[in-house]
């Protein structure tokens, strides 16, 4: 059966869907945006530290499912402006070690829900 994984310390939810579906010892995490779960408001005007919200929300939910980044298997990163993807892989690559780092896409999208300019979801598994 698969388990509902919530937390306060992550944004919440705003649609139908929950942060993180737990099955066996797979977390699927939906994608996160730069919301800082403290105000509710998005983190805005300088990607890199959109991305460290959006990451910053990922690693909560991980927690909250007694997991880390080094349980993570795959990582999908949505962005609105390719030309941004190095600044956005510099601070995602400080969550990983290179050499056990998951697998990815990194994908140029038209808009992203609230119109951030990051989302990133993942796959972690115990």
């Amino acid at each position: 059966m698969k388990k509902i994984i919530n937390t306060p310390k992550a944004p919440a939810p705003i649609g139908p869907y929950n942060q993180a579906v737990l099955i066996k010892d797979t977390l699927y995490i939906s994608g996160q945006i730069p919301i800082d779960p403290a105000t509710g408001n998005l983190v805005e005007g300088d990607i890199k530290a959109e991305t460290k919200q959006s990451m910053e929300n990922l690693k909560a939910i991980l927690e909250e499912a007694g997991m880390t980044f080094e349980h993570v298997i795959k990582t999908s990163i949505f962005i609105k402006d390719m030309n941004q993807f190095s600044q956005i892989n510099e601070v995602y690559g400080t969550y990983f070690d290179a050499d056990t780092a998951p697998a990815r896409e990194t994908v140029e999208v038209a808009n992203l829900p609230k119109f951030v300019n990051v989302e990133i979801s993942m796959i972690a598994v115990k």
